[in-house]
């Protein structure tokens, strides 16, 4: 087991220093795991992340003062999470704890990390009940978050903190080309896969989260994985047969595949990043779908544009993902105050460059993973201000729930 908290503890260090959850995590997966360890290691880092208010509200009161070794409060926090939220044994987690800390300090802190978790587990009542009067600890978000979420959302801030902390569900998305809802639902209640229509089009939720290759017609673009906030995109699109489509921010390729599956358009899609581009294409060739793919900048059109204009553009504009925190719980951690006003710049230079291309009478659809008004109706009120040829046919801001994540989309024509 310690193995497993070493690992964890070196993820969370990584993600400390500003790498993301899911770099880190793959980062520590290189190491020689057994199918059950990965799966331990990956609860661990998620759910550490998840409750990382809690866990440090707990240290900070079992050690007051700084901790000797920044390793050494990683392996404390990991040993907290392991204590209070997985079912393994309280003596074998604080045995392989004291063990990972002889290690890495020669010995010298293993009488601390013994004191600190025993005293925890004798305590354990208490912490819990001190940690939920805590507002930091009970929502387990930065106090700055919590205060933007509650300006913005005066009725619902403590239930959309609450479906951050949460598990997300399983979302598929059924290619209408290749199947219908009710078709597919027959096949995995015959693999005996428990799960429920969304919408009578795309959308299904399983019951119970499984590995893709289980999923019945997966390899032949059958199906994909797909938050059922995100299938929107396509669908305000209004996607016409013949039409010269821009995906600006294309990858990991959900959205680009969706509206090829909804009309046979000529669509263009582009990502900065030509690692994340080749997602794009697996996803395409998953589902036999045809697209130009470019690795550009959108807020820049030299080198890639050819000078003819879209007659629709996805702008799935870079942002905080503040709406995606339950599937990247890093994001609560990483994301800084002043970040807004730079992800606000950029979002307003690509969407300004973005509807250069459109032509007249043609739509563009801004949207962003965020649920801050910052990045959502803010910036639509600017825009709007800053493009007289533009108006809104429709804004839509979803907040986490039980279905989807958290998305904003604002649906634009040009005059």
């Amino acid at each position: 087991m310690h193995r497993i908290q070493q690992l964890a503890a070196d993820v969370l260090g990584q993600v400390e220093s500003g790498h993301t959850l899911t770099e880190a995590l793959a980062q520590a997966q290189r190491s020689e795991l057994t199918p059950q360890e990965r799966a331990a290691l990956q609860d661990i880092c998620y759910g550490s992340l998840r409750q990382l208010a809690r866990l440090r509200f707990w240290l900070r009161r079992l050690v007051p003062k700084a901790l000797p070794e920044p390793k050494l409060e990683r392996v404390l926090l990991v040993a907290l999470y392991q204590l209070v939220y997985t079912r393994a044994a309280d003596y074998a987690i604080v045995n392989e704890a004291v063990t990972l800390a002889e290690r890495l300090a020669r010995g010298k802190f293993k009488a601390l990390v013994n004191g600190v978790l025993r005293n925890f587990l004798r305590q354990r009542e208490e912490m819990l009940r001190l940690a939920d009067k805590d507002l930091e600890a009970a929502t387990n978000h930065p106090r700055w978050w919590i205060k933007a979420v509650q300006q913005a959302y005066p009725q619902e801030w403590a239930s959309v903190l609450e479906w951050n902390n949460s598990h997300p569900p399983m979302t598929l998305r059924v290619n209408t080309r290749k199947s219908t809802v009710a078709d597919y639902l027959s096949q995995l209640q015959a693999l005996g896969m428990a799960a429920t229509a969304l919408d009578a089009s795309s959308g299904i939720q399983l019951e119970k989260p499984v590995n893709v290759r289980e999923l019945p017609g997966f390899a032949d673009g059958v199906v994909s994985v797909q938050d059922w906030g995100a299938q929107r995109a396509a669908t305000l699109l209004d996607l016409q047969a013949g039409q010269r489509v821009l995906d600006a921010c294309a990858a990991p390729g959900g959205k680009t595949c969706h509206m090829l599956e909804l009309a046979d358009v000529q669509l263009t899609a582009l990502d900065i990043d030509p690692q994340r581009l080749a997602r794009v294409a697996e996803n395409l060739q998953r589902g036999g779908l045809q697209a130009s793919l470019q690795a550009a900048d959108a807020s820049q059109t030299t080198g890639w544009w050819d000078g003819q204009p879209f007659d629709r553009i996805l702008a799935d504009v870079p942002c905080s993902a503040s709406g995606v925190v339950r599937r990247h719980p890093d994001i609560k951690w990483l994301r800084r105050p002043g970040d807004f006003a730079t992800l606000a710049r950029q979002q307003a230079q690509m969407v300004d460059t973005l509807w250069g291309l459109l032509a007249s009478g043609g739509k563009m659809l801004y949207a962003t993973c965020s649920i801050f008004p910052e990045e959502n109706q803010q910036q639509l009120t600017a825009f709007l201000a800053r493009h007289s040829d533009a108006a809104c046919l429709e804004q839509q801001q979803l907040l986490p729930c039980a279905h989807h994540d958290g998305f904003y989309y604002a649906l634009l024509a040009k005059h």
